[in-house]
């Protein structure tokens, strides 16, 4: 029986650590956790942020997937999209999912990052499904 997800690994480039570290950490606000001695000789980065852990591993011939992702829970998701673009990340909206608000990015490795939060009640529409998000900052 599966009782949680204990992390997701993603995959990134030879080299790219520092580009990670200072995405992870200066951009999304998460911490970056101490790999253990037996696995950090192979490169990579592990992050953490309350009960999500996220760890990036080096993979010889890297490509980004294009469609898999994690599914990151945030509170405040504009105010959220507002930081990653403000540093230059994509945000790309999409009201598909019902009762929730949710946008797209990606990491400096290319892989794509879903941030979604529940829609208040009042912005659900029949039958639960968002199909507003949030005002942008500012009313623009």
């Amino acid at each position: 029986m599966l009782t949680h997800v204990d992390h997701v690994q993603l995959a990134a480039p030879a080299g790219s650590e520092d580009a990670l570290r200072a995405y992870y950490v200066g951009v999304l606000g998460v911490t970056e956790v101490p790999k253990p001695p037996a696995l950090a000789d192979r490169g990579g980065c592990w992050f953490a942020a309350g009960a999500v852990r996220l760890h990036l591993g080096i993979e010889e011939d890297f490509r980004a997937a294009r469609k898999a992702h994690p599914g990151l829970g945030v509170r405040g998701i504009q105010a959220y999209a507002d930081r990653l673009a403000a540093h230059g990340a994509p945000v790309t909206w999409d009201d598909g999912l019902p009762g929730h608000h949710r946008f797209y990015s990606e990491d400096p490795a290319g892989n794509r990052l879903e941030f979604l939060e529940p829609a208040p009640p009042a912005q659900a529409v029949s039958g639960g499904a968002s199909r507003t998000r949030p005002t942008p900052c500012g009313g623009r």
